[in-house]
């Protein structure tokens, strides 16, 4: 079943909104930040991608808004909308996202997938700047954004995956991440904040993988713990078979003392073989894994299937929220609509019922009581 979190998002996000610091002289403030930043939350829910749309919706939205805050002088247009969006901190209103996303699963998530994704426009060949490359995390088994981190180039996405271990709370929780992190270094910030790990294991790690492939296949690990899972779907029939291993005192690689072992906490090695049939042809691909949790099969299928959930979320903000298309150059801007259209995305999620992301965005533009349950659910 499908969990909703229902706690009042309305309140946590004006609360946190009012925590993100305004650069503006306190003189010269016509509309205040909240409001700027619950404008262009509501706008970015409705199906507004860009800063015109929003301005625009805005000015024909205006008694919606005032049910929830004064805006007294109105709303801004888009240059307004634009310069202020350029100068807010990112770091203080990723915090601000952080703590809301946190507040609304007090419980914790038991999965988390990290995964980067660059956004291709928002580079900048004249100004020789790089499009901005984004880390996010994302709670598996709740399908919610938690957290955001840019960095400039994809190669540094493992700095932005340390950064997020170090404010994102992962205590008892089991993190999946692809094999750029494949590294002592995340594998140690994961276990040393309570965690456990799930790190692919690719060619980039070739000693270490070839230990693990020949480890697999050796006879004389037949027998291994294992679980065969079937999908069926409009003719497409996908075989997948998790194979798990809590033998690692073997591995070798360099160990500075007798004993040391050769990846951090490491307790698991997992394989997974998945065989596709799909219109007369078949397909198998065999992929590898190193965990620090002493994993059963079952298990360790739910989190390498789950991890796949991130890639989701990037293609719902490519084809719905348009990220892909968005030209978001100057300043702070791109990072911080980023932001924007995760936030909007958590809240869509949550309350769409069963509706699609897209046609829920709609029903918010074309619907103000839809979008008021949106962003205050009724309580049950």
């Amino acid at each position: 079943m499908e969990q909703v979190f229902v706690k009042d998002r309305l309140r946590l996000l004006l609360d946190h909104f009012g925590e993100v610091g305004d650069p503006r002289e306190p003189a010269k403030v016509k509309y205040p930040l909240p409001e700027v930043l619950f404008l262009v939350t509501c706008a970015s829910i409705a199906g507004c991608d860009d800063y015109d749309e929003i301005a625009d919706w805005g000015a024909h939205q205006i008694e919606f808004l005032r049910g929830y805050s004064e805006f007294h002088f109105g709303t801004p247009k888009e240059d307004w909308l634009r310069v202020v969006l350029n100068r807010i901190d990112p770091a203080l209103f990723e915090a601000c996202f952080t703590a809301w996303a946190t507040a609304l699963r007090p419980d914790g998530a038991d999965l988390i997938a990290l995964d980067g994704k660059t956004l291709r426009r928002s580079g900048d060949s004249a100004a020789g700047s790089k499009p901005l490359h984004l880390v996010s995390a994302w709670a598996s088994t709740q399908r919610l954004v938690l957290c955001q981190e840019a960095v400039d180039t994809k190669e540094n996405e493992c700095a932005a995956i340390l950064a997020i271990l170090g404010r994102l709370a992962v205590k008892g929780a089991l993190v999946t991440i692809d094999a750029i992190a494949t590294n002592p270094a995340v594998a140690e910030a994961i276990t040393g904040a309570g965690g456990n790990y799930v790190l692919a294991l690719k060619r980039n790690q070739p000693t270490l993988h070839d230990e693990v492939v020949r480890y697999f296949d050796d006879p004389a690990s037949a027998g291994l713990d294992s679980v065969e899972i079937v999908d069926k779907d409009h003719g497409r029939i996908e075989t997948r078979c998790y194979t798990v291993s809590h033998d690692v005192a073997w591995l070798q690689g360099d160990r500075r003392y007798p004993g040391e072992p050769r990846f951090h906490a490491l307790k698991s090695l997992i394989r997974t073989t998945t065989r596709t049939e799909w219109r007369g042809k078949v397909t198998e691909e065999t992929r590898y894994f190193l965990s620090s949790a002493a994993l059963a099969p079952q298990r360790a299928a739910e989190a390498i299937r789950s991890h796949w959930g991130i890639e989701s979320l990037h293609w719902v903000l490519d084809v719905v929220f348009k990220e892909d298309q968005s030209r978001l150059r100057r300043g702070h801007g791109a990072q911080n609509m980023a932001l924007v259209r995760r936030l909007a995305f958590n809240i869509v999620r949550a309350g769409r019922g069963k509706r699609s992301i897209k046609t829920a965005r709609k029903a918010a533009g074309w619907n103000p009581q839809f979008l008021a349950q949106l962003i205050a659910p009724p309580s049950r």
